[in-house]
């Protein structure tokens, strides 16, 4: 038997042991999903993780790979958390050959409390590493699926002064003209962050393309700037 069989039994039975129904009904409403939770808050998920960390090694990229996949495929909406969490906590894993697994995942992420994370934590390292998977971010911004369209913008959020500007100029403009919330919201959260490392460019640029961008996404890239 694997030795990941007895890790996930044990974080599904911790979590099974902290539910909160009525936290898991608030939680669920939130994010507006079919998906049910147990109503594990993130200190106690974290915390859950760590105490199975204590009784098995993942060893190889074979175990990381099976782990996360296997989180995510979970029933519940902490156990998809949970891939995150792992994914991420396990460093030497995280190499080139990782980005099928975490592509793998957004494709079937359905929210951006999954999403998010998996583009701009996960994804958005490996970009930044290994510039070839530009080429996935350009093919994500024409897909049909919003969440690829968001994920193409946020996986540049941390990448500060090595931020391939043309391209995410490219991506923006490609996309300022959709009415989608979560795509408005991303341009100006992208440009947001990027006003933290060079806030002169972020103001020319919202000028210079205003007829194009949204309110929403203007008002979003401008906060740390005007407040300044």
């Amino acid at each position: 038997m694997s030795l990941m069989i007895p890790m996930v039994i044990f974080m599904q039975q911790r979590l099974a042991e902290a539910m909160d129904v009525d936290a898991a009904a608030g939680m669920q409403a939130y994010m507006k999903t079919e998906q049910p939770f147990y109503g594990v808050k993130t200190p106690q998920r974290h915390l859950i993780f760590k105490q199975a960390r204590q009784h098995t090694t993942v060893s190889d990229f074979t175990q990381y790979r099976r782990l996360v996949l296997w989180l995510w495929s979970g029933v519940y909406r902490e156990e998809l958390y949970l891939a995150m969490d792992v994914a991420e906590y396990y460093k030497e894993f995280r190499t080139k050959e990782a980005f099928a697994i975490y592509e793998e995942m957004l494709q079937s992420a359905d929210n951006w409390d999954t999403v998010d994370k998996l583009s701009s934590n996960l994804i958005g390292e490996l970009v930044r590493t290994h510039r070839a998977f530009e080429a996935k971010l350009i093919e994500w911004r024409q897909s049909d699926n919003m969440w690829f369209r968001r994920a193409s913008l946020l996986a540049h959020l941390k990448h500060k002064s090595e931020t391939n500007l043309p391209l995410l100029e490219e991506t923006i403009l490609m996309l300022a003209h959709e009415k989608e919330f979560f795509i408005r919201k991303a341009i100006g959260w992208v440009l947001r962050e990027y006003s933290k490392t060079d806030p002169e460019y972020v103001s020319q640029f919202v000028t210079k393309h205003r007829d194009q961008l949204s309110a929403m996404s203007q008002k979003e890239a401008l906060k740390v700037i005007n407040k300044s």
